[in-house]
């Protein structure tokens, strides 16, 4: 069962996040708190091992804007999870809010199903009465599940698909998920890129050697896409007509029989004439 409590924020520890806290969107937590109050507690989980303290499951940007407002406490509410089970939590508070990223879905539904499988067990097509089940469909486990199977019962596609549990969405968003390293996404994260799916899915085809090095090009030229794209790809330089033409020659004079040369070399010598010779 789970407990509501005010908690020390120096007796939580937060944890490597899936999504990178953003600082402005904190600012703007922030002032929210300063107005309203902290309306959502955050979510944690004992310290395992029998150890003091706790670990922060789900509620990072609430928990970074109580920290810019130098509060010694947060309210909080305590589950029992493991750290699998916390991952799950924290994916299934954030996995259908509309100010997520691309990315930061993308993440969170491979990282949804990669936990899911080693806790549960492979995820299987959940009833064989639906044509193409999503792969995430096993039947009522879990919210995700559950629009899952309900996108294909008819459930609107179009909202399925947004927040990432579509047949399509799954697809799309895996690739994403599975083609970026860490240190791409970290560099995408805060940048237009981060949003755009079409820039994503063109990041996650490149050939894994430019891929391991997209990083370091997203950062020279801040988060400017066709501009790292450049950096990793240059465009190629535009042929010199002149020297077309030169290559077509050479080529031309390589087939040639011996006959044609020589009517070539005697039109080349009649070109070069000066005028009045030629005659």
């Amino acid at each position: 069962m789970a407990v509501s409590k005010s908690i020390l924020l120096a007796d939580i520890l937060v944890p490597e996040r899936l999504r990178t806290v953003d600082e402005d969107h904190a600012l703007a937590i922030q002032a929210s708190i300063v107005e309203h109050g902290l309306l959502n507690p955050v979510t944690v989980r004992q310290t395992p091992n029998g150890q003091q303290g706790y670990c922060l499951v789900a509620g990072a940007h609430r928990f970074r804007a109580i920290e810019l407002l130098d509060e010694e406490e947060i309210d909080a509410i305590v589950v029992k999870a493991d750290a699998d089970e916390a991952v799950l939590i924290e994916i299934e508070e954030n996995l259908f809010r509309n100010d997520l990223s691309v990315m930061d879905r993308a993440v969170f539904v491979q990282t949804y199903r990669d936990v899911w499988e080693k806790t549960r067990g492979e995820i299987k097509r959940g009833n064989p009465r639906l044509s193409n089940s999503a792969k995430l469909a096993q039947l009522g486990n879990s919210p995700v599940d559950l629009i899952a199977q309900e996108a294909e019962n008819g459930f609107s596609e179009a909202c399925a698909d947004r927040l990432g549990v579509s047949r399509r969405a799954i697809y799309r968003l895996n690739a994403i998920a599975q083609n970026l390293p860490r240190e791409v996404r970290q560099a995408i994260s805060g940048t237009p890129i981060a949003d755009n799916q079409s820039q994503l899915l063109k990041l996650a085809k490149l050939e894994p050697s430019k891929r391991a090095k997209a990083h370091i090009a997203i950062r020279e030229s801040n988060g400017d896409f066709k501009a790292a794209m450049d950096l990793m790809e240059p465009p190629a330089k535009k042929p010199d007509p002149e020297m077309q033409v030169l290559s077509r020659l050479i080529d031309s004079w390589e087939r040639a029989k011996p006959a044609t040369r020589k009517k070539f070399m005697a039109h080349a010598q009649l070109m070069a004439a000066p005028k009045g010779e030629a005659s």
